[in-house]
């Protein structure tokens, strides 16, 4: 990659909002790019293939591991895994589109070794218990998947001083403002 840093990594907790957060900023600034994931897991009740990730079966996505075809990829609550396709990211970058890649804490950890130039930016709860009301409003996950969660969740709110920057999200308006600010929209 050269010159400009425009590769941002968007990454949190479980339920902490980045999907809502990532989303509202694409909206209102559509030049940015916003990579697709692969993932292992089945979709979410109203996800669409291609749109909110690419749906692959294991085969598939061993696949990618085995052609290079991923910037970094986890496993992710011990379950399902998921990976940031290589060919877009890089075309987007080479064209200097702002570039946004929502991971997880296993995936920015790899694309501070893959892209050291990105920009690492750690979304947080404005607290534990907004966290956990969060993810139990949203009324997707078994409770066994629920526990699961927090118990990572936990282990990435310890890591938040790993990132360049910390945001609290207490409201999306706001969130998505300080990102356009440091993205520099």
């Amino acid at each position: 990659m050269n010159g400009a840093l425009s590769a941002y990594v968007i990454s949190g907790p479980t339920a902490v909002g980045k999907g809502t957060v990532v989303a509202a900023l694409r909206q209102s600034h559509p030049q940015v790019y916003v990579s697709v994931s692969v993932t292992t897991r089945p979709p979410r009740p109203g996800e669409i293939n291609g749109v909110h990730y690419f749906f692959v079966d294991d085969k598939t996505f061993d696949n990618l591991i085995a052609s290079n075809g991923l910037l970094e990829w986890a496993q992710v609550h011990g379950l399902h895994r998921y990976g940031t396709p290589r060919q877009a990211v890089l075309e987007k970058l080479a064209a200097g589109v702002p570039t946004i890649l929502e991971i997880d804490l296993q995936g920015a950890r790899q694309i501070r070794k893959t892209m050291p130039e990105a920009q690492q930016i750690f979304i947080a709860p404005p607290s534990w218990e907004e966290l956990v009301r969060r993810l139990q409003g949203r009324g997707t996950e078994t409770d066994d998947e629920m526990a699961r969660r927090l118990e990572t969740a936990r282990q990435e709110m310890a890591c938040a001083d790993e990132f360049d920057r910390v945001i609290e999200n207490v409201t999306v308006d706001n969130t998505v403002r300080q990102l356009v600010e440091l993205i520099g929209l």
